[in-house]
């Protein structure tokens, strides 16, 4: 049996449906910006294999490292123990995030990260004797597939069958512009002394379509939360390590949210790994001595060795390299794209914030998730030896850093002959 018929025979995909997308692409090996099948063709990865691959595929200094790390320690309980490798990352994650940001909080991956987020602003204000249930998040948002990160998404065929079952949420429009904030002052206003928390994705909804917002609407926002005693979430596991052109989506901002979620670019697209950090106020409240305050949270492979090593790597790619040269070339000849296809009237709009490009086509449906021309677009990139995944009726580029010039001009090539068409 080919290895496709013994996939098909016992694997089940994640957001798939076999009648719909036929057999998957068997890969063998990967390298810079490029997947390579078992008949040796060669496949551009323009999105990064889901967002999480920054420096390229089998980078040699991450793979060294974590070579160099299962040889040494693979693996230890993190309650009661610890060791070099997550203490390092914690101390230089905690150097790049907002010095208000103290303490990091291990786990397994974006979702886990927000779950715990959750967890934590709940039961700060648990611990304070203070009953607030409720979560501000914005429309359409989506931050992950486990129930709590469910609950703060929009509601959605992701989470139709379970909606009975997900805990309140007050879900509020992105205001257009600073002068829209009177809306979300008042419903903060009517609302604050039962309000946990306050997530999003700053700047960027991924999941929603790549939909834009501006930075000092958010900057004003968390300022009126600050104002009222809401903590902020900021669910950074797609917009951290550079993908909006800083290191973090919130470093836009002179406002800093309490929470970060990270994953994603992480470890560089190599291991899967979560890390939610906080401040030293929200951290202290579950200390003291009486057990019952602490955050019962963990998994099997908190802070594994071997992941935090990944991390450690790719952080010292950005130190080593220069990464942000490749980021701002990448931005820059987005830009160019932008200017070159927004009169195009297949074209609904085009959005791009660093190395995010996004495309709605005007494909005379609705702008959703099951836009039937997201399976025919996916078709015709993966026919041009391109991998990316429509939203619906929108195509985005979220390469890797690593990628050329040439590679970019290629894509972009690609989706005007795919305009052509339509």
């Amino acid at each position: 049996m080919s290895l496709v018929e013994r996939d098909k025979a016992i694997i089940w995909h994640p957001y798939t449906d076999e009648k719909l997308y036929g057999t998957p692409i068997p890969i063998i090996s990967a390298k810079e910006t490029y997947l390579f099948d078992e008949h040796g063709k060669k496949y551009i990865d323009a999105i990064s294999s889901w967002w999480t691959n920054i420096h390229g595929h089998s980078h040699p200094h991450i793979a060294q490292k974590v070579a160099e790390q299962v040889k040494k320690l693979d693996h230890v309980i993190f309650s009661g123990f610890t060791h070099e490798p997550a203490v390092l990352l914690a101390e230089k994650l905690l150097h790049r995030l907002p010095s208000g940001q103290k303490k990091i909080f291990y786990s397994d991956n974006g979702s886990t990260a927000v779950e715990v987020a959750l967890k934590m602003a709940f039961q700060y204000w648990y611990n304070k004797g203070q009953k607030r249930t409720k979560v501000l998040a914005f429309k359409n948002g989506y931050h992950g597939d486990t129930f709590g990160a469910m609950a703060v998404s929009g509601r959605s065929a992701f989470t139709k069958p379970f909606n009975d079952l997900l805990f309140e949420v007050v879900f509020i429009d992105i205001p257009t512009s600073v002068l829209g904030l009177d809306g979300f002052r008042f419903q903060v206003s009517g609302l604050k002394e039962q309000v946990a928390s306050f997530i999003f994705e700053p700047l960027v909804q991924g999941t929603a379509g790549m939909v834009i917002y501006e930075p000092d609407v958010l900057n004003e926002m968390l300022a009126v939360c600050k104002d009222n005693n809401i903590i902020t979430i900021a669910d950074e596991v797609m917009t951290g390590f550079g993908r909006t052109g800083k290191f973090f989506a919130t470093d836009h901002l002179s406002n800093k949210p309490d929470i970060f979620c990270l994953s994603k670019g992480l470890t560089g697209g190599t291991m899967a790994m979560g890390v939610t950090s906080c401040t030293q106020q929200l951290f202290d409240v579950f200390q003291g001595g009486d057990n019952s305050r602490s955050l019962f949270h963990g998994h099997s492979y908190t802070a594994n060795p071997i992941a935090c090593s990944a991390a450690l790597a790719s952080l010292e790619v950005f130190e080593q390299n220069d990464v942000f040269a490749d980021i701002t070339r990448i931005t820059e000849q987005h830009k160019k794209f932008v200017l070159k296809i927004d009169a195009n009237k297949k074209v609904k709009q085009v959005r791009s914030r660093g190395t995010i490009l996004a495309i709605e086509l005007n494909s005379g449906e609705e702008t959703s998730y099951f836009n039937t021309i997201r399976l025919e677009a996916y078709n015709f990139f993966i026919s041009k030896g391109i991998l990316m995944r429509p939203l619906g009726n929108i195509i985005y580029v979220m390469p890797p850093y690593c990628i050329s010039n040439d590679d970019l001009n290629y894509i972009y090539d690609s989706i005007q002959e795919f305009l052509e068409t339509l």
